[in-house]
């Protein structure tokens, strides 16, 4: 499994904006073979850091993901609204 944190900190004024821009792309994902689990998160103390916390299968459910319509199409519109973004990929430190 592979775990991807997306920290998107939105431009003043645009957060509501930007939820309702992310909303297909986060329904059309979740529907794709290998997620596990994609939701974006809105930091409790500043309102304007998003997060995106997604659960893949394999490397290969990421770049069908990267390559889909709804995510060629809306992440640039994304990259937009951001002052600031950072992207990391996490795999388990230890299996139980």
């Amino acid at each position: 499994m592979i775990v991807i944190v997306s920290k998107n900190t939105v431009k003043e004024g645009k957060v509501e904006e930007f939820k309702n821009l992310t909303k297909e792309l986060i329904e059309l994902s979740q529907k794709e073979e290998g997620c596990i689990e994609y939701d974006l998160y809105q930091d409790i103390k500043n309102p304007n850091v998003l997060t995106f916390i997604e659960k893949w299968e394999s490397k290969e459910a990421i770049e069908k993901h990267k390559n889909s319509e709804h995510f060629t199409s809306t992440v640039p519109k994304i990259k937009s609204f951001n002052e600031e973004g950072e992207l990391t990929l996490y795999t388990l430190a230890h299996k139980e």
